[in-house]
């Protein structure tokens, strides 16, 4: 089982971006019903001297945000290519870093200090905020 990342690299300060996250070896839409230890996908966020944050995620319709990406951000999954995307406007500084998709139960992907409960992991990509 794999979740792989992509849509990382440069960004401007004021600009957008889109990252996916293709869970590899299971469909997540087609087990997340029926396993509330997985049943949300979403991205955490660990910037650089810091720890890692919880940024979004996304149960079947219900879709969480951190207070800091709150409506600038749109998390999605599409079941029919089993990928779950984060979209990200208005692209602030404090936005770089490493982005680890994740998933696991809901309650958990909300809180940066229950990561423990998380049950798969992306091996991270990189966002670099910059001009």
């Amino acid at each position: 089982v794999q979740l792989v990342e992509s849509g990382g690299g440069l960004v401007q300060p004021g600009g957008s971006l889109t990252l996916t996250c293709e869970p590899s070896g299971f469909n997540f839409g087609e087990t997340s019903g029926s396993a509330p230890a997985a049943d949300a996908i979403g991205w955490f966020r660990q910037a650089p001297g810091k720890e890692r944050e919880a940024v979004s995620c996304i149960s079947g319709d219900r879709p969480w945000y951190d207070q800091f990406v709150k409506g600038r951000s749109t998390i999605s999954y599409d079941s029919a290519r089993n990928t779950a995307y984060l979209q990200l406007t208005s692209v602030h500084p404090e936005d770089a870093g490493v982005y680890y998709c994740a998933v696991g139960p809901f309650w958990a992907l909300q809180r940066t200090y229950q990561q423990r409960f998380v049950k798969y992991w992306g091996k991270g990509i990189l966002v670099t905020v910059s001009s």
